[in-house]
Order: C-alpha cells, then sequence, then structure tokens
C-alpha cells in the first residue's frame, strides 16, 4: 500500500477506537444510567444518526469541491469541539445535544476517508476499501475492550478517552494528511458531463444496492441498541458484552486471510460475494433469537462477523465502480449516509418491536428485512447490463 493509504489507516484506526468507547455503550448509558426507556434511547441515536446522515452527504460535497484534506479536517473539529461537550455536560438533555453534534462531524469524516482511499490507490480496487474497513474495526475492538473496562468504573472516563483519542486524530489529520491530493480535475468533470445518460442508470444502480444496504444495517444495529439491553436483562456483565464486539473487531482484522481466500475461490463476484454475506447474516439472526447466555450471544456474533466481512467492504468498492470521475466523494457519501439511516432507524424501529411485541417478533422482522436486501442485491445492476453490455461495474 502507498504511504498515504497507511495515514488514512492509521487515522481511521485512531478515530473509531476513541469512538468505540462510546458507541456500543450508548443505549445502555441512556437506559440505565439516565433512566430512559429503549424507545428514548431509540430516538436518541436517531437524532444522532440523522446528523450523521446529513454530516455523509455534505462531507461527500466538501470532498469533491474542496479536496479530502479540508473535508476531513472541518469534520474533526466539529467533532472534537462536541465530544469536549460531553466531557463536561453528559446528563440529561444536553447528553442529546452533543451526541446529535457529534453525529454530525464524524458524519463528514467517513465518506471523504473511504473517497480518499479509493483516490490515493486506484489500482489497489477494493483492497483499498478493504485496509480502510479492517483499520475501522480494529479500532471497534480495540475499543470496546477498553470501553466496557473502562465504564465498569466510571462513564465519565468514556468521554475523556474519548476527546483524548480525537485529539490525536486531530494532529495526525493536520500534519499527514495535508500533501495527500484529491481535488478532481478539470478534465474529470468534462468527461462526467459527456457521459450524464449512463451516470444516471449507475445512480440509480446505487440507489437500489443501497437500499438493501440501509435495511441490513437496520438489523445490524440491534446488536447496539436492542440486543444490548436484552444481554443486560438476561444479567450479563457489561465487560462480557464488551467481549463480544472485542471478538467481532479482532475477527475482522486477523480473519482477512481466510475472507480472502474464500472470495478468490467460491465469491469471485462481488454481487456473489454479498448474496453469501446476506445469508450469514440470516442465519446468525436466527441463532441470537435463541441466545440465552453469553456463550449463545457470542457464537451468533462470530456467524454475523463472517457476514459482515462479506457484505461491508463491498458496497463503498461498488459504489467506487459507479461513481463517474469527479464524484466520488459524493458516492461514497451516499453509501455512508445510506448506512447511517439504517443506523437512524433501528434503534427505534427495534425499540419499538421489542416495547410492544417482544423480542421474537424484533428477530421474525428482522429476518424478512434480510431476505429483501437479498432482492435488491440481486437486481441493482439489471438496467445497466442491459443498456451497457460491457462490463461497468464489479459484480
Amino acid at each position: 500500500m502507498p504511504r498515504s493509504l497507511w495515514l488514512l489507516v492509521t487515522g481511521m484506526l485512531i478515530n473509531v477506537t476513541g469512538s468505540s468507547f462510546l458507541w456500543p455503550l450508548n443505549t445502555i448509558y441512556i437506559h440505565d444510567h439516565l433512566g430512559k426507556s429503549l424507545t428514548v434511547a431509540g430516538i436518541v441515536l436517531m437524532l444522532n444518526s440523522a446528523a450523521s446522515v446529513a454530516g455523509n452527504l455534505i462531507g461527500g460535497v466538501l470532498f469533491d469541491r474542496y479536496g479530502g484534506y479540508r473535508s476531513i479536517l472541518s469534520g474533526i473539529v466539529l467533532t472534537f469541539t462536541a465530544i469536549l461537550g460531553l466531557v463536561f455536560f453528559n446528563d440529561w438533555p444536553w447528553y442529546i445535544v452533543f451526541l446529535t453534534l457529534v453525529g454530525f462531524g464524524s458524519g463528514i469524516v467517513f465518506p471523504s476517508m473511504y473517497a480518499l482511499a479509493g483516490t490515493v490507490w486506484p489500482e489497489g480496487g477494493r483492497k483499498a476499501f478493504n485496509a480502510i474497513y479492517v483499520s475501522q474495526n480494529a479500532g471497534v475492538a480495540i475499543g470496546a475492550a477498553l470501553g466496557g473496562l473502562i465504564a465498569g468504573y466510571s462513564f465519565q472516563l468514556i468521554f475523556i478517552a474519548n476527546a483524548a483519542l480525537y485529539a490525536v486524530f486531530f494532529l495526525l489529520a493536520c500534519f499527514g494528511y495535508r500533501k495527500i491530493s484529491s481535488v478532481p480535475s478539470a478534465q474529470s468533470s468534462l468527461l462526467q458531463e459527456s457521459s450524464k445518460l449512463q451516470n444516471r442508470d449507475k445512480f440509480t444502480a446505487l440507489i437500489i444496492l443501497c437500499s438493501g444496504y440501509l435495511l441490513c444495517w437496520v438489523a445490524y444495529v440491534q446488536w447496539q441498541s436492542t440486543i444490548a439491553a436484552h444481554t443486560q436483562e438476561l444479567n450479563i456483565p457489561l465487560t462480557q458484552y464488551s467481549l463480544i464486539w472485542t471478538v467481532n473487531g479482532a475477527l475482522i482484522v486477523f480473519g482477512q486471510p481466510l475472507v480472502n481466500t474464500f472470495v478468490k475461490y467460491a465469491a469471485k463476484s462481488i454481487k456473489k460475494q454479498m448474496m453469501i454475506g446476506f445469508c450469514i447474516f440470516i442465519f446468525s439472526f436466527v441463532m441470537v433469537s435463541f441466545a440465552g447466555d453469553f456463550r449463545g450471544f457470542m457464537t451468533a456474533m462470530i456467524i454475523l462477523t463472517i457476514g459482515e466481512m462479506l457484505v461491508w467492504p463491498a458496497v463503498p468498492t461498488i459504489a467506487n465502480d459507479l461513481a463517474p470521475k469527479g464524484r466520488e466523494g459524493f458516492y461514497q457519501g451516499f453509501v455512508n449516509s445510506t448506512a447511517t439511516g439504517g443506523r437512524m432507524i433501528g434503534p427505534l424501529l427495534g425499540g419499538v418491536l421489542v416495547d410492544l411485541y417482544g423480542m421474537n417478533m424484533l428477530f421474525a422482522v428482522l429476518i424478512g428485512l434480510l431476505f429483501i436486501a437479498m432482492f435488491t442485491t440481486s437486481v441493482y445492476d439489471k438496467k445497466i447490463k442491459e443498456k451497457h453490455p460491457a462490463p461497468a461495474v464489479s459484480a
């Protein structure tokens, strides 16, 4: 990998490690420490995610217009300011205000990081996005493990640790990303104008693909919201719940050789890779619906992680293939906003379903959503293949 991509990978690791101190415990903090219902917790997380959706779209536009350095730095400054607010004001209702601002600022950062990765190593294809994805999940493993331990002493320390790591991320971005070029050329814009009809078909394909991606995230985010609260009702300690996320991140980092071998021989197209991943997702939710102790939840998470490793890196890769020159930031912003939209809808939908009908109904609905996601993935590029027989995307 080029040096510039290593800097991006390092930045993503630091960023996600800091944020992972908090996000797996958000629902528990709101429900158990602030004394709010799961529905209210879902609304708070929905506001955080809604702000992140706006940040994703704005971040993509900022990347295309001003380049990766400025867009990433602006998101970091805004997020760091909000995190400092949480250090001093983390009771109700200030928690809502600052958590929403954190969502907006971090939303600006993520699509810019992915778009910049594709720009600095275009010949790497899916490898560039996979590298960012792996570093992101290494951060999840480290942050979730430390977060559970720190929360056992004090949630106040969680906010302080998050702020400290974001300060390090700011310094790395400020001095390390300045020379990484990512501003599109005028020639790229001319190429974009010359094929508007094909670009419209590609964007339609992206919308269809991302609709299933959103549904998949609605299901996945239950592990951070309703399933997290469910583990507490079963008297599973916070340290063990955090360990589940540590295993998730560690498996993603150390399981890459096995997944790469599997993809090479059994899932040669990205579409097939995603379809297999969705099947594994479904099986994992069947497993977790029967889980009653720590071992059951851990087993379900391991299965879920295998599916995640096939699905999550595939979508930004397809988006990069679909994106016209000079619009990579917007397409990555759209992908990230879709994922964030799933994180926005998921906690509220899950909280309402659990409060009204119980966990069994929730799992039945989630499995149904995953089947819909499989269908949208199977047909997203149909129009492109009909109009443009030559392969236009990696599918």
